[in-house]
């Protein structure tokens, strides 16, 4: 039987890196909501829109064209921006834009049309809440601000992104998780039926494991 999975938890936890790996090993498809706020906000920057003002950037979404890629490619208006969207002045407008509600009705309604077939692992900071309330399977992924920074910035390191001190990147993502908790709309929360995982101390083998025995009752169906 084919389930969705639904990830969520704070930036930097390493929900996608878990769900390509999970999505692998499954054969199932991977679909990083992340990185649709993400684009959204970088081509709200690119087009010099204040990111406050919610009816210029619905307006912007309503002739643009997100596509997230089997092979983890994520393309904006048909252009690969993978890179570009990581930067972590990115990371930061993505946080904004998504607190307005007309956005996130927009990109939502996308994701759960994707999703529809079955057989996805979704990772973001609604997903389990709004997004695939009927998921099987529900993991809030969180980690220690330090233990994030690190990843964050050996990951930078890893793609010749530019990148702050893990210091500063820690205090970035502590700003995020504030704004991330504190938006009106859709704010990140674990819910009620979902499994909490802390990777602080954990491998990425480890946490793809705990997650995988998760899902296999339902997935032997």
């Amino acid at each position: 039987m084919r389930i969705n999975i639904a990830i969520d938890g704070p930036s930097a936890a390493g929900k996608s890196t878990i769900a390509r790996r999970l999505a692998a090993k499954l054969g199932y498809v991977h679909l990083d909501t992340g990185a649709m706020y993400r684009c959204t906000a970088y081509k709200a920057l690119q087009e010099k829109l204040d990111l406050e003002d919610e009816k210029a950037i619905c307006a912007m979404l309503k002739n643009t064209k997100i596509e997230l890629t089997p092979d983890g490619k994520v393309l904006l208006d048909g252009k690969d921006v993978s890179h570009e969207i990581r930067q972590d002045e990115i990371s930061l407008a993505a946080s904004k834009v998504s607190r307005h509600p007309q956005v996130r009705k927009d990109l939502v309604a996308r994701q759960q049309q994707m999703a529809a077939a079955r057989g996805f692992i979704m990772d973001g900071r609604d997903i389990g809440t709004v997004v695939l309330k009927d998921a099987e399977v529900k993991v809030f992924m969180t980690a220690s601000a330090y233990a994030r920074a690190r990843r964050r910035y050996d990951q930078n390191i890893a793609c010749n992104i530019p990148t702050s001190s893990i210091e500063e990147i820690a205090k970035e993502i502590e700003e995020r998780d504030y704004q991330d908790t504190h938006r009106a709309a859709s704010p990140l929360k674990k819910a009620e039926d979902a499994v909490e995982v802390d990777t602080s101390d954990m491998t990425i083998d480890e946490v793809t494991e705990a997650i995988y025995k998760l899902a296999e009752p339902y997935i032997a169906k």
